[in-house]
């Protein structure tokens, strides 16, 4: 299959919705479809069955947290820090879609060799790759947090509380366990969020977390 036929044109009209896309932005969307599909048989990044409709379930999937995002023309000084990126998803999606600053990170050596594959080919020179464990990664304050099927709640928060910036909040992409895990982390934190409708599956949230605290 050709790059240029793994995102269809739906899909980028309703990313078109949330941003403009370019023609070059397309293609480096492209890109990287193509560049996974390639990878995966290797190292196992995403589930192989998935791979038939990679373009809603793993781009837009991502790339629906744009929403979120602060409006105007200064999103090239936003720092988004993406826990445990895998395949690169919500993270390097954002990168290739926005201005932003990106930094993904990922303990397991050859998928951070597939992600800064994806970042060359696709031109994205903000965004870089920390090959850590997450307890140990030290980079600079982000402004948002983001994640996607890495951890529970509770301890995503645990891995946010010394990247995120005081004024920062937290984006995280759930499926139907997240009522339970807002259970759970509540015993721990007090926490200001937001459960917002997924545009890509019914069951799907995006938990947007202004503001946690741990109870003393």
């Amino acid at each position: 299959m050709d790059g240029a036929s793994e995102i269809p044109g739906p899909v980028l009209e309703q990313i078109q919705a949330w941003t403009p896309v370019s023609r070059e932005t397309s293609a480096r969307l492209a890109a990287y479809a193509a560049l996974l599909r390639r990878w995966n048989g290797a190292i196992n990044l995403v589930s192989p069955k998935s791979l038939d409709d990679m373009a809603r379930r793993h781009f837009l999937d991502s790339a629906q947290l744009i929403r979120y995002l602060p409006r105007g023309d200064h999103l090239n000084a936003l720092h988004i820090v993406d826990l445990g990126s895998g395949a690169g998803f919500p993270g390097l999606v954002l990168g290739v879609l926005t201005p932003c600053r990106v930094t993904l990170i990922e303990s397991d050596r050859r998928k951070c060799e597939f992600l800064r594959q994806v970042a060359r080919e696709t031109a994205c020179k903000h965004v870089s790759v920390l090959t850590e464990r997450i307890e140990s990664a030290a980079p600079d304050g982000a402004d948002i947090v983001t994640a996607r099927a890495l951890a529970p709640v509770s301890q995503l928060l645990s891995f946010a509380e010394n990247i995120l910036k005081p004024d920062g909040f937290c984006l995280f992409l759930k499926g139907n366990t997240l009522g339970a895990e807002l259970t759970e982390a509540k015993k721990v934190w007090h926490i200001d969020s937001q459960e917002l409708q997924s545009v890509t599956h019914p069951d799907g949230r995006v938990l947007r977390i202004d503001r946690f605290d741990r109870i003393r």
